[in-house]
């Protein structure tokens, strides 16, 4: 899944992306982390606040987090090495489904947290957490939600007078 993952447009080459495996009991720990950090952002937190974000890392069995590599590069933007990197996300989430598995792409305050970032998931501070893809056996039906029409999105260019 992760070769798939891979596969992504990258112009330049740059492979500007990498992965971060949570397995084990790196999941409690990093629950625990991101409590921590969450009663301090949000000190009036509830508890069903806390045990979402509990779960969100101790309920699959695999996370995979997906960092966007963002450092110097004169030729390419970091715009489209990020771009790169969120391919690279909805492919690993396309994968896993078509391997059978369940899997949702997460982001949420985590992913923007430069604390969280760099003291807890170790980033670089030319990283950004793309999120993460929570990776298992789905307990329950997910319904779909209600997705726009595309044609209603499509226009054509030049504008027609």
């Amino acid at each position: 899944m992760l070769q798939t993952a891979a596969h992504v447009p990258d112009h330049g080459k740059r492979v500007p992306f990498r992965f971060l495996r949570i397995v084990g009991d790196a999941r409690q720990r990093l629950a625990a982390a991101a409590e921590a950090r969450l009663r301090v952002l949000e000190p009036a937190a509830g508890d069903a606040v806390v045990e979402k974000l509990r779960t969100r890392f101790t309920l699959p069995p695999v996370t995979i987090a997906i960092v966007a590599r963002l450092g110097d590069d004169e030729k390419i933007p970091a715009s489209e090495r990020f771009s790169s990197a969120c391919c690279v996300a909805f492919q690993l989430l396309l994968a896993a489904h078509a391997e059978g598995f369940g899997a949702q792409w997460l982001t949420g305050w985590p992913a923007h947290d430069r604390v969280f970032l760099e003291h807890t998931l170790g980033l670089a501070a030319d990283e950004q957490l793309v999120g993460t893809i929570a990776i298992g056996t789905a307990t329950v039906a997910v319904p779909e939600r209600e997705r726009p029409d595309a044609a209603a999105l499509l226009t054509d260019w030049p504008p027609r007078p």
